[in-house]
């Protein structure tokens, strides 16, 4: 069955799980592990600390983005903002604006979130920043979009004792901090 943008809309809003919607269909987001869940509540707490008193704000994945130019509706696992955020004008609960993503990696979800969703991503014209971060392994990867409009792998951590720079916002995340009580991994 093909779903319009406002049909997705009405659904998701009565659903009692997210769901993504592109090009007319919706596909039903998988539950995340232990270890996928407390990287994001790590990077969200570390990044509430890095923003105080600043103009960026970084929203987990309960906040849907809608990305006008191909129509993708998503729940990135981090989406951060700086100045004022935008939202859809089809629904003013879905942001438009992001300045960078992060994306917790899952067995199930990296090949997606490396692939077709970073390809969706890259029209946002807002975006600075794809982070992937592991959850089955210590590596942290930086994709930036250059002054040509270029996307290029700035750097890949994979050692706890490192740091990985978000360059765009001026905020720098430890390693142990982002990976701190997973299991099997620190």
């Amino acid at each position: 069955m093909v779903y319009s943008e406002k049909e997705y809309l009405e659904l998701e809003r009565e659903a009692e799980y997210k769901s993504e919607y592109y090009q007319g269909e919706i596909f039903a987001m998988a539950g995340a592990g232990h270890n996928h869940n407390r990287i994001v509540e790590n990077l969200s707490g570390e990044l509430y600390i890095a923003f105080k008193g600043k103009s960026c704000q970084s929203f987990s994945s309960d906040m849907r983005l809608h990305i006008p130019e191909n129509g993708l509706y998503t729940y990135p696992d981090i989406l951060i903002v700086c100045g004022m955020p935008e939202f859809s004008e089809n629904d003013k609960d879905t942001l438009i604006n992001p300045s960078v993503i992060i994306e917790v990696l899952s067995k199930s979800t990296s090949a997606y979130d490396r692939g077709n969703k970073f390809r969706l991503y890259r029209s946002i014209p807002t975006l600075a920043e794809y982070i992937l971060v592991d959850s089955l392994s210590i590596s942290v990867e930086a994709f930036r979009k250059n002054e040509d409009g270029r996307w290029l792998l700035d750097s890949e951590i994979n050692k706890i004792e490192e740091r990985i720079s978000l360059t765009s916002i001026h905020v720098q995340l430890q390693l142990k901090d982002i990976y701190d009580q997973t299991i099997g991994l620190v």
